[in-house]
């Protein structure tokens, strides 16, 4: 079974019993609360403490509106409480089948915090209405904008800085501010293919198919490696064909020896393009670039995991290496030449590219 959440991500919606949850856990601000999550994840083992820990983007003492941006922090925990108890429905319904100590539960996110200002702009706040001011919707009418007008039951969209998310007529994201805090300690956000926009931890529960109980696993891993385990763990052969067609065999490798603390079986790096950002992960190497014509960095993933020291110009015969690779992997994929871009080698942006713009 695939279960994909919206949760966490703009528009920030969220119950308010589950915003009260974290009321004042956020008052201290950016650095502070930066600070004490790198604390943690040198404390529990899941980075080096000899990586070093990224810039920060913006200071807290320079915020405008703190109530707005503690109010953002508090929708988005809040939003990722609501689906640990969903995730929680699940596990129950296992076990009240007999089927929890017998199941895979592969749980993770699918990229890094978003650094999109989402509603964000600063603009005269609208109070919210006392009643509906437009005719409600009717129960199957699909919403053609990717930002609503209004809600179902008829109250105006609200967006701009100040307003405060959680209600279902507001639509708006935590901004740079917090997703930097979400990536601590890595570079970069959502969008990019740095660690900040990529690295997300995957938890994988099997009682009965995992003897190691709370340890950590440090070989990379990819989403394609997901469908792979599946179909190993099922006894099941993946098909070369379908209907007489020849058909994409299966990218990724099973995780059933990294379950079991033993080498993964892979033969080749991963690959990496969003957007035309690029990147490739070989053992401890990574190559990565912002943008479709963004010039390529290396870096040493075992001694900085942080991209903080770009070792380019240090390890050429490396840099080289990777890049054929890429190259090849980017023409066999179909990841290049790019359809929302004149040419491979444009010139990077930093800026995220506006959804709805790429074509087929």
């Amino acid at each position: 079974m695939y279960v994909a959440y919206t949760a966490a991500h703009w528009p920030m919606h969220a119950k308010q019993s589950d915003i009260a949850k974290y009321k004042g856990r956020y008052d201290a601000g950016y650095e502070p609360i930066r600070a004490a999550r790198w604390a943690k994840a040198k404390q529990l083992g899941l980075v080096d403490p000899q990586w070093a820990l990224t810039p920060a983007s913006g200071a807290w003492a320079d915020v405008k509106d703190k109530a707005f941006e503690t109010r953002c922090m508090e929708v988005y925990a809040a939003m990722v409480d609501c689906m640990d108890q969903g995730i929680g429905r699940i596990v129950a319904e296992l076990k009240a089948r007999g089927q929890f100590e017998n199941t895979l539960i592969c749980y993770l996110q699918d990229n890094g915090g978003c650094a999109e200002g989402m509603g964000r702009a600063t603009r005269p706040v609208t109070p919210r209405a006392d009643q509906p001011t437009l005719p409600p919707l009717a129960k199957d009418y699909l919403q053609p904008d990717m930002i609503p007008k209004q809600t179902r039951d008829g109250y105006p969209m609200r967006q701009g800085y100040g307003v405060l998310p959680g209600p279902a007529d507001t639509y708006i994201g935590y901004g740079r501010e917090w997703a930097n805090v979400s990536n601590t300690p890595f570079r970069e956000y959502k969008h990019w293919v740095h660690e900040g926009g990529i690295s997300t931890p995957l938890l994988a529960h099997w009682p009965k198919g995992i003897t190691a109980r709370g340890e950590l696993r440090a070989q990379p891993g990819h989403l394609i490696d997901l469908m792979a385990t599946a179909v190993d763990l099922a006894g099941a052969k993946y098909p070369a064909e379908l209907n007489g067609e020849r058909i994409t065999p299966m990218q990724g490798v099973s995780l059933r020896a990294a379950f079991a603390n033993q080498p993964l079986p892979r033969t080749e790096p991963i690959f990496f393009e969003h957007e035309g950002n690029r990147a490739a992960r070989d053992g401890k190497w990574k190559l990565v670039a912002k943008g479709p014509g963004g010039k390529w960095e290396l870096y040493d993933m075992v001694a900085d995991r942080t991209e903080t020291r770009d070792l380019a110009s240090v390890e050429p015969a490396k840099l080289k290496e990777l890049i054929a690779k890429w190259e090849a992997w980017a023409q066999r994929a179909h990841a290049i030449p790019w359809p929302h871009t004149p040419q491979y080698g444009e010139a990077p942006t930093d800026a995220p590219a506006k959804k709805g713009k790429r074509q087929p």
